[in-house]
């Protein structure tokens, strides 16, 4: 799995946890800096949108919120963009006005989530694999560090045509790691399609087909979509491109424009081109779907 840990710590925690204790002392809403905004409805309802900031547009992260949660948040920032927020700092004579943006894990700070995940998980080392030829390029230190997608910090190095290794899947079975040179065709990259789960919207649910907007991970655009309900709260969504490095976990916000829907994790990533045979016989691999 790839969770986004940022996703869950706002839906759990911040709008969690920390708004039941709000309201319990009496506070009616929690205030954070995401840059997003919350737009009233004619009927009184609250909708999610996109921060006015389309380089710190924060949205996404929030994907998986509640309408109770959404109603009791105040999100400040969204009307203004970054440059404005460090000019009124600094009017206020704020010391960190001029503070270097920092990215870090809910809570925890400016940590690598690798260094944070092998304080909690023992590494465990298993054979690196090219996936085209099956020979073994080198040792990982444990599939839980690794995500589909990733090319660097995987411990290979590319090769007299400079191209690079990608992760491309993990094998929990044999604990072996799978890459490949990046091409438009590699095997595991690329998708077309998914499954996803845990559906939760900010407003009314979606249950008949349609075209949507779909956002696959922080600060990639938002793409053409079509959005077929399951049931029991899972879909199929159909990519109008391909996207690359899905991964079961992975969170995906829902749009209709700068409008966010609501979000969903996950469940099954439908390769556009298939792993070999021979590795498929072992790798716990979502069906392919060659379009």
């Amino acid at each position: 799995l790839t969770p986004n840990p940022d996703v869950m710590c706002n839906r759990e925690i911040k709008f969690g946890v920390f708004l039941d204790y709000a309201r319990r002392e009496g506070f009616e809403a929690v205030a954070t800096g995401h840059y997003a905004r919350r737009v009233a409805t004619p009927e009184g309802d609250w909708q999610l949108h996109e921060g006015v900031d389309p380089n710190k547009d924060q949205s996404y992260f929030l994907a998986l919120l509640t309408p109770d949660q959404l109603a009791a948040a105040r999100f400040p920032l969204g009307d203004l963009t970054k440059p404005e927020v460090r000019r009124l700092a600094a009017e206020a004579g704020l010391p960190n006005a001029a503070k270097k943006d920092s990215q870090g894990i809910c809570f925890v700070g400016n940590v690598r989530m690798r260094d944070f995940i092998r304080h909690y998980i023992p590494d465990n080392p298993g054979d690196i694999v090219r996936v085209s030829t099956g020979e073994v390029l080198g040792r990982h230190r444990g599939l839980h560090l690794y995500t589909i997608g990733q090319r660097r910090g995987i411990g290979i190095p590319s090769n007299t045509d400079f191209k690079n290794y990608v992760v491309v899947g993990r094998d929990v079975k044999t604990n072996r790691l799978l890459v490949e040179f990046e091409e438009p065709d590699t095997p595991g990259l690329w998708s077309e399609e998914a499954i996803v789960r845990d559906l939760s919207w900010l407003g009314t649910p979606i249950t008949e087909e349609a075209r949507l907007e779909s956002r696959v991970r922080y600060r990639d655009p938002r793409v053409p979509t079509v959005f077929t309900p399951l049931g029991d709260g899972r879909a199929r969504v159909r990519f109008a491109t391909r996207q690359r490095g899905l991964a079961p976990g992975q969170i995906l916000a829902l749009h209709g424009g700068t409008h966010l829907l609501g979000g969903a994790v996950f469940e099954q990533v439908l390769s556009a081109f298939p792993m070999p045979e021979a590795l498929t016989r072992d790798h716990e691999e979502a069906p392919s779907s060659n379009r």
